[in-house]
């Protein structure tokens, strides 16, 4: 019985730490959001609570983010080599990837999002949402077109855009450090360990994390059906913009490993949620 009760903690804290790993690769792929993940992977709303309520259930939200926090540790620095290499050379099936990845946790999502109730409102701000959001994410990166001086500060403001993904599921950084002339820069500041990069990374997205949990957890609490269909919103908008659009020079082979990644992706994130369902 001791012994089964160990594999199971271990299959959780393993489960945690891939979760992880897929939340951190949020940072560094653009097109995808840490947030989005992280709703989708079930751990967003008890996220925000630990941030927003740090000294309550201390030391049991530290155990349990542990192995999420390793993840996303892991998923930036490692990630951001052989992701790297896989968008500029497999660019199309490799997003097609996460496109599954996301599909799959969407029952899971859909059940969590009306556990508390689900009124024809809830949905009509959902597709509403949908619409902002996809329309904000197509044309809102332009905002911030050209490029900017790299220094401590706008740094710090790269940081805080990271951390801004964290806490608004389907806003993806990565997008607008890309329009800023900052995403290569931050790529190879991740794989050199340029601390010059990743200090004032880390400082932006930690104030604006705590800065921002105590609005969401409100909400949360006041509001939990609505905020939750308004994530649905945002994240079917972010997936869809990840769908890729350039085909050129693929043949029936290359369709083929679309399709395969899809479904492999949405296999493994139907499998995490069962996971996450099973352990929560």
């Amino acid at each position: 019985m001791e012994k089964s009760q160990d594999q199971s903690s271990l299959k959780d804290w393993l489960l945690r730490f891939v979760k992880g790993m897929f939340i951190g690769s949020g940072f560094i792929l653009p097109g995808v959001s840490g947030g989005a993940l992280a709703a989708v992977f079930g751990i967003y709303e008890r996220m925000i609570s630990f941030l927003a309520h740090l000294t309550r259930n201390f030391k049991e939200n530290v155990l349990y983010f542990i192995p999420v926090g390793i993840g996303g540790v892991t998923g930036v620095f490692l990630l951001s080599f052989p992701i790297s290499f896989l968008l500029t050379n497999y660019e199309t099936p490799i997003l097609w990837f996460f496109v599954g990845c996301i599909l799959g946790t969407v029952p899971a999502l859909w059940k969590e999002a009306g556990k508390e109730g689900r009124s024809q409102g809830d949905t009509i701000l959902m597709a509403i949402t949908f619409v902002v959001a996809f329309i904000f994410l197509l044309f809102g990166a332009d905002l911030f077109g050209g490029r900017v001086d790299q220094n401590f500060f706008t740094w710090m403001i790269a940081g805080g855009l990271i951390g801004l993904g964290m806490i608004v599921p389907g806003l993806s950084p990565s997008n607008f450090l890309v329009y800023m002339g900052m995403y290569t820069a931050m790529s190879d500041g991740f794989k050199t360990m340029d601390f010059g990069v990743i200090v004032p990374l880390a400082i932006g997205g930690l104030v604006c994390v705590l800065g921002l949990s105590k609005v969401m957890d409100y909400i949360f609490s006041k509001a939990y059906a609505k905020l939750f269909h308004f994530i649905l919103g945002v994240v079917f908008a972010s997936t869809v913009m990840i769908i890729p659009t350039n085909y050129s020079g693929m043949g029936i082979m290359g369709y083929l490993a679309c399709f395969a990644l899809c479904v492999a992706g949405a296999a493994l994130g139907w499998w995490m949620s069962s996971l996450e369902e099973k352990y929560k």
